[in-house]
Formats: C-alpha cells, sequence, structure tokens
C-alpha cells in the first residue's frame, strides 16, 4: 500500500477507501481488515455501501481516495495476479437463459485463460454437486428458479480453487433448505483454508455463518471484530424469571436496576420475564439474586446476557436489520 506494506495475515485490508459520485460520498474512508482464513460477514441495510465497497475491492470500480490490499497485494496496481485467486458473486448471477447450467459454467470457464480444458467437464460437474446443482445441470438456465441461478453463481465462483472468496447477498432468493446447503457450503471452503467474504443485510445469517463481521452505515464502517468482540462492546443484562414479577421490579428498582417484561418468544414456562440493563457499576448477580430471595421473590431462574448482535448493530446504525429471510 502507499503508506506502508501490506499485511501477510489479511485477506483483505482498506485504508482510508473513499467513493464519491459527484458530491454524494458512497463510501466514507473505511478501513477494512478481513483476517485470512476467517468467514468475515460485511454486514449492513441496503444502501449502506456494502456493494460500493465489494466492485472497488475487485476493480469493478476505481475509489477516488484509499488504498486497497487483496491478498498481500496492493490494488488495483496487481489485478492480473489476484483476480485468478479470487472467486466472486456480485450483484446478483447473469447467465445465458437458452444454455444449460452446465453450458454456461463451461463457458465462463473457456474465458478464464487459467483455467485447463482438460479438466474442465469434471471440474463443472463437482462445482454443480457442490452446491446442489447436478440433478439440474442439463435444465435451461431459463427454467432455474432465482434460487437455483445464486447456487450457479456460486458454483462458478468454485469453478478453480480460490484463496478468497467474495459472495454479495448469496442467499438472496434462496429456500430454508438452500440457505442451509449454502451455510453448509461456506463453512466447508473456510475449514479448507479459503477466506471467505460474505455481504449481507440477514443478520441470522451473519450470526450462523460467520467468525467476524464488520458493520456498515450510510457509507461508514462503524465497528469490526469477531462476533464475540462486537457482543461484548453491548450492555450486558440480567434476566428474573418468577411468578412475583411485580415485587421482583421494586426489589430491581431498589438496586438501580430499571426492569421490563421480557417476552420471549414461544417461552412455554408461565412464570414472567424481567430483563434490566446491567451497567458495569451495578451489584454483582450474586448480590441480586441474594435481594430478591431475602424479600421472599421466588427466583426460578437468573442469567446475565451480554448484547444481542441485533442490539448492537441498531445501537450502531440506529436502523432495523433483517433478521431472517
Amino acid at each position: 500500500m502507499s503508506s506502508a506494506t501490506p499485511s501477510v495475515d489479511l485477506a483483505i485490508e482498506t485504508r482510508g477507501l473513499t467513493k464519491r459520485f459527484g458530491h454524494q460520498t458512497a463510501v466514507d474512508g473505511i478501513d477494512l481488515a478481513v483476517p485470512r482464513g476467517a468467514v468475515f460477514g460485511f454486514l449492513g441495510p441496503n444502501g449502506s455501501g456494502k456493494t460500493t465497497s465489494i466492485r472497488m475491492l475487485l476493480g469493478l470500480a476505481s475509489a477516488s481516495s484509499g488504498d486497497i490490499a487483496v491478498l498481500g497485494q496492493e490494488m488495483p496496481g496487481r489485478l492480473r495476479d489476484v483476480l485468478p485467486r479470487v472467486g466472486a458473486l456480485v450483484e446478483g448471477p447473469a447467465f445465458y437463459p437458452f444454455l444449460s447450467g452446465a453450458a454456461n459454467l463451461r463457458r465462463l470457464d473457456a474465458a478464464d485463460p487459467g483455467a485447463s480444458s482438460a479438466t474442465r467437464t469434471e471440474r463443472v460437474r463437482l462445482a454443480l454437486e457442490r452446491v446442489g446443482l447436478g440433478h439440474a445441470a442439463g435444465k435451461k438456465v431459463r427454467a432455474y428458479s432465482l434460487g437455483m441461478k445464486q447456487r450457479l453463481g456460486i458454483a462458478n465462483a468454485l469453478l478453480v480453487p480460490r484463496d478468497l472468496l467474495v459472495l454479495d447477498e448469496p442467499t438472496n432468493g434462496l429456500d430454508p433448505q438452500g440457505t442451509r446447503e449454502v451455510r453448509s457450503l461456506v463453512r466447508s471452503l473456510a475449514a479448507e483454508g479459503t477466506t471467505v467474504f460474505v455481504s449481507s443485510h440477514l443478520l441470522a445469517e451473519v450470526e450462523q455463518m460467520c467468525t467476524h463481521a464488520a458493520v456498515m452505515s450510510a457509507g461508514s464502517l462503524v465497528a469490526q471484530g469477531t462476533l464475540d468482540e462486537l457482543r461484548r462492546v453491548g450492555e450486558a443484562h440480567v434476566r428474573v424469571r418468577t411468578p412475583d414479577i411485580a415485587d421482583a421490579r421494586r426489589i430491581l428498582a431498589g438496586l438501580g436496576l430499571v426492569a421490563e417484561r421480557f417476552e420471549a418468544p414461544g417461552d412455554p414456562h408461565a412464570d414472567g420475564v424481567l430483563s434490566a440493563p446491567l451497567p458495569a457499576e451495578a451489584a454483582a448477580p450474586e448480590t441480586i439474586v441474594a435481594a430478591l430471595v431475602a424479600d421472599g421473590v421466588r427466583v426460578r431462574g437468573f442469567s446475565v446476557v451480554g448484547a444481542s448482535l441485533e442490539e448492537r448493530f441498531v445501537a450502531l446504525t440506529g436502523e432495523g436489520f433483517d433478521i431472517a429471510q
């Protein structure tokens, strides 16, 4: 990079990456650090700058300012060396509708100067099997569902071994079974040593797939780190299960804790649950339990829970995230 040597431990590294369209700033000085071997979730509401950032990483759009390194190489200067090691699915797959899935992949593979024609048929077959499309290899793409086209795009990215896989909304249009298959595929690729960079607005998918994440909001990078690190930044809560809701709320208030009724979806218990933020200066959990019991409150459950990713992201961006498809 212009000011420093790219880190060999990072698959993607940016410094001050910025993209402007006239007077509008779409990406505002972001510093990404994606560790090699990670499944990295690039999370944010639609329109937050995720796809524009990805296009700059892959050399599909020029940066207004800032530095980019991919797989330890400066971009876009080393584009020809880097791109053969990167598989990508960006802004949805585009295929010839009158050709079969297998024929589309063979055409795309033939356009890759580094791909061996001798192994093409077998590699296409294996890629289709890997994404669960082996049964539809001979079917014309115009008959594919949106989810099948999405999986075909991932198969294209897997035709040759990759050090980095960049997937923009990879579960878009997939049914629950297809979503599980993609999730399993991403995990298996990471286990084999491939770094996977997944852009998504679906919080549940990031939580179930990723080891690390970054959060975009209105073109700015507002947080990044491991999922546990992101959760720890938020405020912990105490949760008390008791049939004595009013008394428990009174005791908690006396300890400086503002408790609200907590509704757990599908909770089969008849007892009520109170939840209260637990600031760092609050009494220790064992002191809270002792105070409740001493006042005759029947405590049937007590826990201290960290902030959920949903709570953390809403606090960071001021916007809700989709938590399911």
